[in-house]
């Protein structure tokens, strides 16, 4: 099986929490998920997901610590999540590569499908109270 190395941003601005949705063709179509994309050989983690968050959604952010890791096999591929708490820095969101995007308080995360290896992520921004732990 293959294993894809995933490097995602977690991105908490005012509050809320960016999720955006995958486009109804490929891999996961029509679920929420947190931004982010595949290394590119040789890339860091870290330039991933800003790399990512640029092409996808038109954003600049700055990947601040990692937020969690997790994997979750799925029955064409094998993906390691690396989930990186990030600031947004400039933009506004766009639909490059994303069908849709929502800023939604931690909340209100519960409410929108996510891919399984996502849940976690839900689970540690709701015990924690945001990505911050500020609450």
């Amino acid at each position: 099986m293959t294993r894809i190395v995933v490097a995602a941003a977690v991105i908490e601005r005012d509050g809320r929490i960016l999720l955006t949705k995958r486009p109804p063709k490929g891999h996961l179509p029509g679920l929420w998920e947190f931004p982010g994309g595949k290394l590119e050989p040789g890339e860091a983690p870290t330039a991933t997901v800003v790399r990512e968050c640029r092409e996808e959604c038109g954003i600049e952010i700055e990947p601040v610590d990692i937020f969690e890791v997790t994997s979750h096999a799925y029955p064409e591929r094998d993906v390691l999540l690396l989930f990186y708490a990030c600031r947004w820095v400039s933009g506004e969101v766009q639909h490059i590569e994303v069908a849709d995007h929502v800023w939604c308080l931690p909340s209100e995360m519960e409410r929108y499908e996510l891919p399984p290896a996502d849940v976690p992520v839900v689970q540690k921004i709701l015990a924690r109270g945001g990505v911050n732990g500020r609450g």
